[in-house]
């Protein structure tokens, strides 16, 4: 008998859900974060209020994007009705977008703690949506049963994006 056979329907449907994510908006999310972080540096010295509110209110913004292009575009290519239980599970699938923009935006509040300047604050910030970015895209890999060494390469490309985000700040400030 399967773990399912004795659990709810939502149970079902929760455990349904999990295993089909995919993390994308995770590692879509991470590089936006590190993205929002070169192009806040490179504009100028941006506080750190600041620079943790551009950071969480732009996942937010491209959530938002993000679900309203997955509901309305489904429903407009599967030509189904609207339902409020399409628009929540549209929220949950694209919510790793602002997930992913919470680590760098602590990592800005906290650098005071840390006695980091701001050049310093935005680095490792980049650093760790970097990181973010890698974890995701690894464990998309990982849930979808690939190889080690597919997940290696999964990882790869994704430090190279992140390695090619930091260029064009080096590029763009020098």
């Amino acid at each position: 008998m399967s773990d399912t056979a004795h659990a709810t329907p939502r149970a079902v449907r929760t455990a349904e859900r999990r295993a089909r994510a995919d993390y994308a908006g995770g590692v879509y999310g991470s590089m936006l974060a590190a993205s929002v972080i070169i192009g806040a540096g490179t504009l100028g010295s941006f506080p750190r209020l600041e620079l943790v509110l551009l950071l969480l209110l732009t996942g937010v913004a491209f959530w938002i994007a993000h679900v309203h292009a997955q509901v309305f575009g489904a429903r407009l290519v599967q030509q189904r009705k609207l339902d409020r239980g399409a628009v929540l599970s549209a929220c949950r699938d694209e919510w790793p977008i602002v997930k992913a923009a919470v680590p760098p935006a602590v990592v800005v509040a906290a650098s005071p703690l840390l006695d980091l300047g701001m050049e310093s604050t935005a680095w490792l910030a980049v650093g760790v949506a970097v990181a973010g970015q890698v974890g995701w895209s690894t464990a998309a890999a990982r849930r979808g049963g690939a190889s080690r060494r597919l997940m290696a390469v999964t990882a790869a490309v994704n430090l190279l994006l992140g390695l090619l985000i930091i260029s064009f700040k080096l590029f763009v400030t020098h």
